[in-house]
């Protein structure tokens, strides 16, 4: 073997051993809507365990203006180029070279912010594009922008009902990730704390569900928390604040509001049923979620343990008597938080969505990854095997 030859076999086997190096741009510091902390919490818990660079986009001053003209003249655009275009942000090079780029979208508006990073696509030798809200009835009116996604080595969507739909439209496999949660922050254990809050409402609600659950309030019959003001369009101060704040309430809680995604607006999900991100909070909390589950595979296959859902109705009928039947049976009560808890951790921390994006990337897990995945587990089975808790 000469010089060069045991050089490129050094390359290569050093290539193999290293940390994967992954690129994703966010808009953390310049949006901070409640729905979007979430999905920012996912990008931590990468770079926590991968070597991960956020890269942070700064706005210009035209950013709103420039950007509300662009979604505007997009449905008109009949040389699909407009998409292509970087509504106001300060533009931006990437200087080094990375194994994975990863477009993290909340909704499809988002993959415009990609346009004001020159060198993503040389520069990185895969390409992801990740959007989580994409509703399969809207493909046919989004013909003048579904071209960009073809830029991308491969593309995930967060809802089940959408990867078949977007897939013949794009002419190209797509890829399901669902939601998760940052297990770790939710999860009540090892230490956890008392209950205090009986019934935690977060996010939308049915109304007359929602109503009878302040009757019961104002009785004195339960303690409940709720959401008093519209948070789609709020902002908070600081994300990790936010999530930290939602998860030491959920963790305080014995019961847990769930709906799917969307379920109060048919008028946009047209009758797909998807997962909303309620069910991994409540359940890595170890609360009893108290609504309705998806009547999907997708929930079906990824919450198939056993009172995963206790079931009421939207018009709030039976839920009082639901919740006197659980207290009535503290053993099965105790039994649903923990097994919720336990299963949160082994399936739906953002680790285990990271990890698939890798697999499809052609990337080896980080060892980042790997310890925290033992972490998961660690407490899963503690959650399972501990006593009574404070439920």
């Amino acid at each position: 073997m000469d010089l060069n030859e045991a050089k490129v076999r050094y390359d290569q086997d050093a290539s193999a051993t290293r940390a994967p190096r992954v690129c994703v741009p966010t808009a953390r510091d310049f949006s901070k809507r409640v729905f979007q902390c979430g999905f920012y919490e996912a990008q931590d818990v990468l770079r926590g365990v991968a070597e991960a660079d956020l890269l942070l986009l700064q706005t210009t001053p035209r950013l709103r203006f420039r950007e509300q003209l662009q979604r505007r003249l997009m449905y008109h655009d009949v040389t699909k180029r407009i998409v292509f275009l970087n509504p106001g942000l300060k533009k931006v090079r990437l200087t080094g070279e990375y194994d994975l780029f990863i477009a993290h979208c909340q909704t499809y508006w988002d993959l415009l912010y990609v346009n004001a990073i020159d060198g993503w696509k040389d520069q990185c030798r895969t390409t992801v594009c990740w959007i989580d809200e994409l509703w399969a009835a809207s493909i046919p009116y989004y013909k003048h922008w579904l071209h960009a996604l073809k830029r991308f080595d491969h593309v995930f969507v967060g809802y089940h009902g959408t990867v078949g739909p977007l897939s013949a439209a794009l002419d190209k496999t797509c890829h399901w990730l669902p939601g998760a949660v940052d297990a770790l922050r939710f999860s009540p254990y090892p230490n956890p704390p008392p209950r205090r809050i009986d019934v935690y409402s977060m996010g939308r609600r049915w109304e007359k569900l929602h109503s009878v659950l302040l009757q019961a309030s104002s009785r004195g019959d339960i303690f409940y928390v709720y959401d008093t003001i519209p948070s789609v369009q709020l902002e908070v101060y600081d994300h990790s604040q936010h999530r930290d704040f939602l998860a030491s309430m959920a963790k305080r809680s014995r019961y847990f509001m769930v709906a799917p995604g969307k379920a109060d607006f048919p008028q946009e999900t047209q009758g797909q049923v998807e997962i909303g991100f309620r069910y991994y909070e409540g359940t890595a909390a170890g609360a009893a979620l108290i609504g309705q589950a998806p009547d999907c595979e997708a929930f079906r296959n990824t919450f198939s343990w056993e009172d995963v859902v206790i079931p009421v109705s939207p018009d709030g009928s039976g839920v009082v008597d639901a919740f006197r039947n659980l207290e009535a049976d503290p053993e099965r009560l105790n039994t649903i938080s923990r097994r919720n808890a336990a299963e949160a951790l082994l399936r739906h921390d953002w680790l285990y969505r990271w990890k698939e994006v890798f697999r499809v990337a052609g990337l080896e897990p980080s060892p980042g990854m790997q310890l925290r995945e033992r972490r998961l587990r660690e407490l899963a089975d503690l959650a399972l095997h501990a006593g009574a808790d404070s439920t």
